[in-house]
């Protein structure tokens, strides 16, 4: 599957109505429990005054959440436009649309024109790109201290639940497919960009939460 065809796909299913009812959740509940998971061990590590460099953002949930924590400047990369929109409206109502920069398109495209940041973070990212690997690479060298991961865990359960929802996709000739990509693969090319795993867990029947440090 191309990116191309891909991204496609992400614009079709993350498309406005989804940006919205997922903003409104956010507002009224706050960041999934992964999500926070993954907040919880940055803010402890300490986020003062770092940069961030979010991918597949979504409606902002973690640049909004660290900001309030102190990080001073956040770039959003999303292959949606939608929720690009949400991300950014919220910032705006927030008071902090001044520090934050918003990109559309294929990370892995884009990379050469994005700065390296303190924080990277891809909550539920790379289960969403078919190249894995350069999706990986390419954020990992761009991490300055802390690498954030949020993907699905490597077992034969979500293996299972990725072939037969991706065969309902493409029954209904979605273009969006889903991944669940080796998690040895992953930490292997982490770690060839001199990271190192501090933080790992399995936070719930299908997702894990990691952090790697420079």
């Amino acid at each position: 599957m191309s990116c191309c065809r891909q991204c496609e796909g992400l614009e079709n299913v993350f498309d406005d109505g989804t940006a919205k009812s997922d903003l409104e959740a956010y507002r009224r509940e706050g960041p999934a429990k992964t999500t926070r998971l993954l907040l919880d061990h940055l803010r402890g590590a300490g986020v003062d005054g770092l940069t961030l460099l979010d991918i597949g953002g979504g409606v902002g949930a973690i640049q909004h959440e660290l900001v309030a924590s102190g990080v001073r400047a956040t770039v959003d990369v999303d292959a949606s436009r939608a929720y690009l929109a949400a991300a950014r409206s919220e910032a705006a109502r927030r008071g902090y649309a001044e520090r934050a920069q918003y990109h559309h398109g294929n990370f892995v495209e884009l990379a050469p024109q994005i700065e390296a940041a303190d924080i990277v973070t891809l909550d539920r990212v790379i289960c969403c790109f078919p190249d894995m690997p350069g999706m990986v690479r390419h954020s990992a060298e761009r991490a300055k201290r802390f690498y954030g991961l949020i993907y699905p865990r490597d077992t034969w359960y979500t293996r299972t639940a990725d072939r037969i929802g991706n065969a309902f996709l493409s029954l209904i000739r979605n273009k969006y497919h889903f991944f669940v990509h080796p998690a040895a693969e992953v930490d292997a090319l982490v770690q060839r960009q001199g990271l190192t795993l501090r933080y790992h867990r399995n936070a719930s029947f299908f997702w894990q939460v990691l952090v790697y440090e420079r």
